[in-house]
């Protein structure tokens, strides 16, 4: 619904690579940004409190190299719109956080996993020029 990890992953990307990129994040749904989200980022230095979710409908331009996906639905979403074009479709699969249950403590531990998993891997995929990332 581009409100958890979606947003997540395009305020890491430009925390790491500003305008050096363009990142836009969708979702197949359109739902509200989750306010622990908002927290988790917030943590390591990345404002997304200005979020708005978007879908899929809402893309302006579909020049994109790489498209990344985090659930099963938005992959087959982004299979299909990419169909036509010449970009590569990759899937991370990766766990979504709204669906721990537990105190608020509890949650935002699930989030932050996420968070720092996201981190990890959009670092080994789209490591900073002039670092490794192992």
């Amino acid at each position: 619904m581009n409100a958890v990890r979606s947003p997540m992953a395009e305020g890491i990307m430009k925390r790491f690579h500003g305008k050096r990129v363009y990142v836009y994040s969708v979702g197949v749904r359109r739902g509200e940004l989750d306010p622990f989200i908002v927290e988790v980022m917030d943590e390591i230095g990345v404002d997304v409190s200005k979020h708005r979710p978007r879908t899929f409908d809402d893309l302006e331009d579909t020049s994109f190299d790489v498209v990344v996906s985090l659930s099963p639905e938005a992959q087959h979403k982004a299979v299909d719109l990419t169909r036509h074009y010449a970009c590569d479709v990759e899937f991370w699969p990766t766990f979504d956080p709204t669906l721990v249950e537990g105190n608020r403590e509890m949650r935002l531990d699930a989030y932050r996993k996420v968070r720092d998993e996201l981190m990890a891997h959009i670092l080994r995929r789209f490591p900073i020029q002039g670092l490794a990332h192992e």
